[in-house]
């Protein structure tokens, strides 16, 4: 009962309790509740859907203002030609581009993700951020590891 998963889950709860992240505690505590019940069929399903899911609700999240009417269409297309806007356009293509260069350097990589969720803990506790996700922290990963390869590649 007591192996290297649930110790680690176990420490992940803790550290996201002590970093006062409720994603990371929250996403601990139900992967320990579904691994202490017995109920890992669910793990499979997580790992192939979860992010999936969890993309669904956070857009969802982030539509509700304009499903409320509180956004109207007129507005979205005169910001959109603005400054601002034009780099929200360039931000987001930027960001998606890393999240899906992220979600390949995790999958060939699963071992980083636990590196990634402490990292987030003291961005957190140090600087007061806010963790969004393990997909931006895997992507910007991949750019720190593509400028070091290329350095080193320069040096060699």
């Amino acid at each position: 009962m007591f192996n290297t998963a649930t110790v680690g889950l176990m420490i992940l709860l803790l550290l996201g309790l002590w970093a006062q992240s409720t994603l990371v505690a929250s996403s601990a505590a139900i992967l320990l509740v579904i691994r202490l019940t017995r109920t890992t069929f669910l793990f499979p399903i997580l790992e192939h859907r979860g992010v999936e899911i969890g993309l669904i609700f956070l857009t969802m999240a982030m539509l509700v203002p304009f499903a409320q009417g509180r956004i109207q269409l007129q507005e979205i297309w005169e910001n959109f030609w603005t400054l601002p806007g034009l780099l929200a356009v360039i931000g987001g293509a930027v960001a998606t581009h890393l999240n899906g260069r992220g979600l390949r350097l995790l999958a060939d990589n699963a071992h980083m993700m636990v590196g990634l969720l402490v990292g987030s803990i003291i961005g957190v506790v140090v600087w007061g951020g806010i963790p969004v996700g393990p997909l931006m922290a895997a992507g910007v990963t991949y750019i720190l590891l593509s400028i070091i390869q290329w350095l080193l590649g320069l040096i060699h």
